[in-house]
């Protein structure tokens, strides 16, 4: 995990999460900064700014915090070069393999979410074009 240390407020920059989020996802131990300055200030690498972006994807799609765990428990041991037997490793595949379709449904969901609403906003605009100018106001 070697590489340039960042600060918490260039991590906030990079991934568009607020302080108060990274700090809340490091209480719940999704992400532990990989080290701390001389002074104690949060210091973090490139692979925690993954792992934050990873979390930050998961979100909007409706992950809990617990399915979050589960699925970087899975993806470090999977990275982590430790060696595990075809059986386990199997397993981690699979459990990264559920998270994958759970992501294409929600993604379908959304879109589908989104297409009802580009047509709601074409009717509301086409309505005030037909009211003419009067309505636009």
């Amino acid at each position: 995990m070697g590489g340039k240390h960042m600060q918490i407020g260039e991590v906030a920059a990079r991934t568009e999460l607020s302080l108060r989020t990274i700090r809340h996802y490091e209480e719940t131990g999704l992400v532990i900064p990989s080290a701390r300055s001389q002074g104690g200030f949060r210091l973090y690498t490139e692979s925690d700014v993954q792992r934050l972006m990873v979390i930050r994807r998961m979100k909007p799609l409706g992950f809990t915090l617990e399915q979050m765990r589960d699925l970087l428990d899975a993806t470090d041991r999977l990275d982590s070069g430790d060696t595990v037997d075809v059986r386990e490793h199997e397993a981690l595949l699979e459990r990264v393999r559920t998270y994958q379709h759970a992501a294409a449904e929600q993604v379908e969901k959304l879109r589908v979410q989104l297409t009802r609403a580009e047509d709601f906003a074409a009717t509301l605009a086409t309505r005030l074009e037909q009211s003419g100018p009067a309505a636009r106001m």
